[in-house]
C-alpha cells in the first residue's frame, strides 16, 4: 500500500467496518474527493479482489486489499465518476458487478424527523420501512428503520447474501433512525434488519414497516411497491359518508378469510383475488352491509386468527400481496360493500424477530414487566406515552384507510388499553401519576387517532370493542368522550346469550337480562353482536348454546336472531352461525356451507337474509337508531309469559312497526296495545314454514279494537307460536276505508239509538204495568180497609149500646140501692 493511500485511511472507523459497529459508514465508504483524486472504499467480506468500473469514462481501477476480511480502497485522479460500479472477484474465476450503495446520500428530512419524534408524522410509512427509489437515474430501494439505542443496523437480504456487514446503515443526525438506499434492489426481495445491541447482541428483526412478508413460517420482510393498484371504487368512497351516518343501517358479515372459502382439490387457502367474487356473491345475497375481517395483518400463529400481529403494514401473505388485498377490497366496494379491519394496538407476541426488544432495548413495549406485560396473554404492552410508538400505530390505522380504503377499523381490546390493572392482580400493575388504574397515554392515542382520523377521512367508522362501563366511548372529544363511532355492546350478548340458554320454564325468573340492555341502550352509539369470540374455545355455536331438542334448539335461534335485529344498534354475526353451524369455529377448515342443503339451515339461512332486508328498507329499524324516540315498550313486563313486545319507529308515524317475541314454548294469545288506528299484517313470522317452523302465523290483517291495553288507545289479538317472533307493519286506513268504518259507525250507532229506544219502551211498558199493578193491588188494599172501617164501626155501634145498657141497668141498680138504704 501507497504512504498516501495509507495516510488516508481512517484506521479505527475503518475497524468499526469490518467488525460492524459503524453507525455513519457513509463518511468512510464510497467515493469521497481528497485534493483532486477520488478516495474509493469498499467492504465486500469474502472477496479475492476489486475493480472500479467508470464506464462512462471508459476506465478501470483496480483497488487494494487494505484488510483480509475483505476491505479494499484506491485513489483515483479527476472527479466522482457519473456511473461507476464495483467488479468483485471471488476467487479465480466467479465475479459481480454492483452498484456502490455508499455513494448515495438519500434520508429523511429534518422536518420529517421532527414530526416523526412528535408523533404526528401520519404517513412516516412512506419514509421508514422499504420502499423503491431512483436516484440520480439509478433504481433501487431506500431502507430506514427506528432503531435508537442500535450500536449498528444493517439492511441484509437475498441480495447481499444475508451478511450483515455489507450493508451498514448511516444513523440519522438525531441518532434515532437508519437509512440507507441500496441499488438494483427491487420488489419481491426478501429483507431483514440485522440489529447489532450494545453488549454485542445481533438479532434479524423483520421490518415494523414492511409492506409485504413472507408466509409462516418464514419471517423475512418483502419489498413491495404499493403505489401501482388502479382502483374502480370512486362512487363507494365518493358515498361513504352518506352510507356510514350515525343512523345508516349497518349489517356486519364477521368472517375469517381462510375458512370461507377452501381451495376444493387441496384444502389450500385461497387467494384475496379468488375469494373477493365468492364473498361479494353470498355477502350481496344475505343482504348483509359489510364485512369485518379478522385481522389481516401478518401473523406467525393461525391458531392466534391474526390477533397476534408481526407485520402491521403487511397484508398477510397467506392470501397474497399488498396488491391483491387491494383487488379484494375495491370488488367489494363496487358491488356495494363495506370492508371493516380488525385492528390490535393494544399488544404485541414475543416473538424475537418482531418488535420485541427492538434495538436490543425496551423500544415498543415498556421496561417494566408491570406496565409492559400481559401476564395472562403472555404478550407485550406498547409504551403509548413514547411518541414514536404512538405514531407507529397511528399512521397504521392511517394506513389502511388510506392505501387500502378501508371503511371502518374496528379496535380490539380497547379495555386493555383504558386499565392499567386489566387483567392483572395486586403487585403486577403500575398506578398513574394520580394513582389511578387509568391508562392516561393510552387514552391520548386514542383521542388522538379518533381526531386525526375524522379530520383526514371523515366517512371512516372508528369501533371500539370495550368491554367495561367505561363512559363515553361514542362521546364526542369535545365533550370529553374518546371519540369513537361504534361501541360493541358485550352486555347485550352477554345478557341474552345467558338468558336464551336457560330452558323456557325458567325463563321467566331471568326476565330482567332480556330487557335490561334497553336501560343503557343510549348511553352510547352500539353495535349488537354475536361474534367469533362466542363460538370458540368450548362455548359453543349459536345454535349449540339453544335449549330442547332440534326444532327447539333452531325455533330458539330463529327468535335470538330477530330479537337482536330489531332492537336498537347495528348488527354484526359471525360466519357459520347464519346457517346453524354445530361445530365451532375452527380455523383450519371451511365453513360447512353443506348445511344449507338441510330444511333447519336452509330456513335459518332465509331468515337472516329476509331479516338483513327488513332492516335495510324499514326505515323505523334504523332511522331513529341512536334517539330514545325510535324506541317504545308496549310490554316489558309479563315474565310469567315470558314474552316481550315493542314499537320501533321512523319519522313518520306510518313507518312503525310492531315486534312481538314469545320466548316460552308454548302457543299463547296476546292482546298488544298499540298507539294508532288502523290495521297490522304480520311482515314476518319466526314459525313460518319457510324458515323451518310449522307455520303457524297470523296470515289475515289485523284491524285495532278501540280497546285500551298497555296504555295505549287501540288493540288487536294475535295468536303467537310456541317460540316464535313476530313483526307486524302498520297499515293506516284509507280514505274510502275511512268513509266506510264512519257509515259503519253511523248505522251501528242508529241500531244502537233504536235498540236503545226499544229498551226504554220494554222499560216503560213494564214500569206502566208494574203501577197499574201496583194501583190495583192499593184499590184492593182500599177496600179491604173500607170493609175493615164498616165492620169496624158497625162494631163500635153494638159496643155504644152495650155500653148504654149498661149504664142503664147500673143507674136502675144505683136507684134501687137509693131506695133501700132511705127505707132502712
Amino acid at each position: 500500500m501507497n504512504d498516501k493511500l495509507y495516510k488516508l485511511m481512517n484506521w479505527p472507523r475503518i475497524e468499526g467496518i469490518i467488525y460492524s459497529e459503524e453507525d455513519n459508514p457513509h463518511e468512510v465508504l464510497g467515493p469521497h474527493i481528497t485534493g483532486k483524486s477520488v478516495l474509493f472504499q469498499t467492504f465486500q467480506p469474502g472477496a479475492s479482489g476489486v475493480f472500479v468500473i467508470a464506464e462512462s469514462e471508459n476506465k478501470k481501477y483496480k483497488m487494494e486489499m487494505v484488510d483480509e476480511s475483505g476491505y479494499f480502497a484506491c485513489l483515483a485522479a479527476g472527479k466522482i465518476p457519473e456511473h461507476y460500479e464495483y467488479e468483485v472477484q471471488y476467487g479465480k474465476k466467479e465475479s459481480v458487478r454492483v452498484k456502490d450503495a455508499y455513494r448515495y446520500h438519500v434520508g429523511l428530512t429534518e422536518n420529517d424527523i421532527d414530526k416523526f419524534n412528535a408523533g404526528i408524522h401520519y404517513t412516516i410509512y412512506e419514509k421508514l420501512g422499504a420502499h423503491l427509489m431512483t436516484v440520480d437515474g439509478v433504481e433501487g430501494t431506500f431502507f430506514a428503520v427506528w432503531a435508537p439505542n442500535a450500536l449498528r443496523v444493517s439492511v441484509v437480504g437475498d441480495f447481499n447474501h444475508w451478511d450483515g456487514r455489507v450493508h451498514q446503515m448511516k444513523r440519522s443526525k438525531d441518532g434515532g433512525i437508519f437509512e440507507m438506499f441500496i441499488p438494483d434492489v427491487k420488489p419481491g426481495e426478501c429483507y431483514k434488519f440485522e440489529i447489532k445491541a450494545k453488549g454485542g447482541l445481533t438479532y434479524l428483526k423483520a421490518d415494523p414497516y414492511a409492506f409485504g412478508q413472507q408466509l409462516r413460517p418464514e419471517n423475512a420482510s418483502i419489498v413491495r411497491d404499493i403505489s401501482g393498484y388502479k382502483w374502480k371504487d370512486k362512487k363507494w368512497i365518493g358515498e361513504r359518508e352518506k352510507n356510514q351516518q350515525e343512523n345508516s343501517p349497518i349489517s356486519v358479515f364477521e368472517m375469517y378469510l381462510g375458512s370461507f372459502r377452501r381451495n376444493k382439490d387441496t384444502d389450500e387457502y385461497l387467494n384475496y383475488r379468488e375469494l373477493a367474487p365468492e364473498v361479494v356473491k353470498y355477502v350481496k345475497e344475505m343482504g348483509y352491509t359489510h364485512v369485518e375481517l379478522l385481522p389481516i395483518m401478518e401473523h406467525p400463529l393461525d391458531a392466534s386468527w391474526g390477533y397476534q400481529v408481526i407485520g402491521y403494514y403487511a397484508p398477510t401473505a397467506r392470501y397474497g400481496t399488498a396488491e391483491d388485498f387491494m383487488y379484494f377490497v375495491d370488488t367489494l366496494h363496487q358491488a356495494g360493500i363495506g370492508v371493516i379491519l380488525d385492528w390490535v394496538p393494544a399488544h404485541f407476541p414475543r416473538d424475537t424477530y418482531g418488535l420485541s426488544q427492538f434495538d436490543g432495548t425496551c423500544l415498543y413495549e415498556h421496561a417494566d414487566p408491570r406496565q409492559g406485560a400481559h401476564p395472562h396473554w403472555g404478550t407485550l404492552i406498547y409504551n403509548y406515552g413514547r411518541p414514536q410508538v404512538s405514531n407507529y400505530l397511528i399512521a397504521n390505522a392511517l394506513y389502511w384507510v388510506e392505501k387500502y380504503h378501508i371503511d371502518a377499523i374496528r379496535m380490539d381490546a380497547v379495555a386493555s388499553m383504558l386499565y392499567l390493572d386489566y387483567g392483572k392482580r395486586d403487585g403486577e400493575w403500575v398506578a398513574n401519576i394520580y394513582g389511578g388504574n387509568e391508562n392516561l397515554q393510552a387514552i391520548e392515542l386514542l383521542k388522538h387517532l379518533n381526531s386525526v382520523m375524522k379530520k383526514r377521512n371523515p366517512g371512516v367508522l372508528m369501533i371500539a370493542e370495550e368491554s367495561t362501563a367505561w363512559p363515553k366511548i361514542t362521546g364526542k372529544l369535545e365533550d370529553d368522550g374518546l371519540g369513537f363511532d361504534i361501541k360493541w355492546n358485550m352486555g347485550f350478548m352477554n345478557d341474552f346469550i345467558n338468558y336464551i340458554s336457560y330452558d323456557p320454564y325458567f325463563r321467566a325468573h331471568h326476565h330482567n337480562e332480556l330487557t335490561f340492555s334497553m336501560v343503557y341502550a343510549y348511553s352510547e352509539n352500539f353495535m349488537l353482536v354475536f361474534s367469533h369470540d362466542e363460538v370458540v374455545h368450548g362455548k359453543s355455536t349459536m345454535v349449540g348454546k339453544m335449549p330442547g331438542v332440534l326444532e327447539d334448539k333452531f325455533a330458539n335461534l330463529r327468535i335470538s336472531y330477530t330479537y337482536m335485529m330489531t332492537h336498537p344498534g347495528k348488527k354484526l354475526l359471525f360466519m357459520g352461525q347464519d346457517i346453524g353451524e354445530f361445530r365451532e369455529f375452527d380455523e383450519t377448515r371451511e365453513t360447512e356451507w353443506s348445511l344449507i342443503q338441510h330444511e333447519p339451515h336452509k330456513g335459518l339461512n332465509r331468515l337472516v337474509k329476509d331479516l338483513n332486508s327488513l332492516y335495510r328498507k324499514k326505515s323505523a329499524l334504523h332511522a331513529l337508531d341512536t334517539s330514545p324516540e325510535g324506541f317504545e315498550w308496549i310490554n316489558c313486563i309479563s315474565p310469567e309469559k315470558c314474552m316481550v313486545s315493542f314499537l320501533r319507529k321512523a319519522e313518520k308515524k306510518e313507518e312503525v312497526l310492531v315486534v312481538v317475541v314469545n320466548f316460552a314454548n308454548t302457543a299463547q294469545k296476546f292482546v298488544i296495545g298499540v298507539p294508532y288506528e288502523g290495521k297490522y299484517k304480520e311482515i314476518l313470522n319466526t314459525d313460518a314454514k319457510c324458515y323451518g317452523g310449522l307455520g303457524r302465523v297470523n296470515s289475515d290483517v289485523i284491524f285495532v279494537m278501540e280497546e285500551e291495553v298497555d296504555g295505549k288507545p287501540y288493540s288487536f289479538t294475535m295468536e303467537s307460536a310456541p317460540l316464535s317472533a313476530s313483526i307486524f307493519s302498520y297499515i293506516p286506513y284509507t280514505e274510502k276505508e275511512k268513509e266506510q268504518i264512519e257509515r259503519k259507525k253511523a248505522v251501528l250507532a242508529a241500531e244502537l239509538r233504536a235498540e236503545e229506544a226499544k229498551c226504554e219502551a220494554e222499560v216503560a211498558k213494564e214500569e206502566a204495568a208494574k203501577a197499574r199493578q201496583e194501583a190495583e193491588n192499593a184499590n184492593k188494599l182500599a177496600r179491604e180497609a173500607m170493609d175493615r172501617a164498616r165492620e169496624a164501626e158497625k162494631k163500635a155501634v153494638e159496643e155504644v149500646k152495650k155500653a148504654q145498657e149498661e149504664m142503664k141497668r147500673v143507674e136502675k141498680l144505683r136507684r134501687e140501692a137509693e131506695i133501700k138504704s132511705s127505707n132502712i
